[in-house]
């Protein structure tokens, strides 16, 4: 097992480990003891949600679970008024816990709910996509979406751990997988060369078998970022390298038609055509068609720039964007909206 230490005020470890799921009672009834509810969403609750369960009952603790709808569709303030109020049915308190079993939908508003209910209890993130174990489920951020934009209200909450079974992501469909890698490519291109030429000598057939060394990888970076800026003021904002742009497209397209990580993805590629050198572009274009990701989308920059407007990363009159030059390394920019049009010739 790889243990990552994330020293932050709530200090926890992220553990690495293939079959650790089977081990998920004895590990949680250490850190939590209670009584435990499992939340997850149907497709997730399908595979593991059972066996998930029936570990931690076999270590003693009472455990409910809450499943809803899978999707973007569900993270929103109706489902967790339904969480909520599924925990008040079934008794739990502030000496108990949350499991979130999932991807970083699961993650994301389960980790919100345990910063909400009775002013905060604490939970245990069980992450099953890659996007999950790489990225959202390392950090705190915790969120639902308003019709306005994703992760509009939330709040930071570190879970008591994070435990990361690579052999969960062999049941992931391909779309997922691909999905996962638009994360992935991004850590490399913001802090590791090393590990975006180790994802330039792979692809969707091979990546796999290195899953042993990436995540650990992608876990170590964000763990170093937010170790150093863990409300997200300064260098943490550097994770959100094609962020700015992505969160546009899937605006643009009613969060219907790219997921998160491929429109990242392009909006990585975007941001480093217009801000990069023509290698480090061609570079990140190559690898992301490795992984069937995208490098553009259909949709006008006039379309897409004003929705990046609504980006949470503004402070006052400023946008704040991350560009990469080179590869490896991340820089934080800041610009007025007209200035940040400029660069895209717009």
């Amino acid at each position: 097992m790889k243990t990552i230490h994330v020293p932050v005020r709530d200090a926890y470890d992220v553990m690495v480990e293939r079959g650790i799921l089977s081990r998920t009672g004895e590990i949680v009834r250490e850190l939590c003891g209670g009584a435990c509810a499992v939340i997850t969403d149907d497709n997730v609750n399908a595979i593991y949600g059972d066996a998930v369960v029936a570990s931690l009952e076999a270590a003693g603790m009472r455990t409910v679970r809450f499943v809803f709808p899978h999707g973007e569709g569900s993270k929103n303030a109706a489902t967790l008024t339904q969480i909520w109020s599924f925990l008040c049915r079934n008794d739990i308190t502030r000496s108990d816990c949350l499991v979130a079993l999932g991807g970083g939908v699961v993650g994301d508003i389960t980790g919100f709910a345990a910063a909400t209910f009775l002013r905060g209890i604490r939970y245990v993130q069980i992450p099953t996509s890659l996007l999950a174990q790489v990225d959202s489920s390392v950090g705190g951020k915790t969120a639902i979406d308003l019709p306005e934009g994703k992760n509009l209200v939330g709040a930071f909450k570190q879970p008591a751990a994070v435990l990361c079974d690579p052999d969960a992501l062999r049941t992931l469909p391909r779309e997922f997988l691909i999905d996962g890698m638009g994360e992935v490519i991004k850590y490399g291109m913001i802090a590791d060369e090393a590990l975006f030429a180790l994802l330039c000598g792979c692809d969707l057939s091979t990546v796999q078998e290195h899953f042993d060394e990436i995540i650990p990888a992608c876990i170590s970076i964000k763990r170093d970022v937010v170790a150093e800026d863990e409300l997200d003021t300064g260098l943490r904002m550097i994770l959100n390298f094609g962020h700015t742009i992505g969160h546009a497209i899937e605006a643009y397209y009613h969060y219907e038609t790219y997921t998160h990580g491929c429109a990242v993805a392009a909006g990585m590629c975007i941001m480093t055509r217009y801000t990069g050198n023509a290698d480090a572009y061609e570079r990140l274009c190559e690898c992301c068609k490795r992984y069937d990701l995208p490098t553009a989308v259909p949709a006008p920059l006039e379309g897409l720039l004003p929705l990046c407007s609504h980006d949470k990363k503004r402070a006052g009159g400023n946008l704040r964007y991350i560009t990469c030059e080179p590869i490896g390394k991340a820089q934080i920019r800041t610009a007025t909206f007209a200035e940040f049009c400029r660069i895209f010739g717009r």
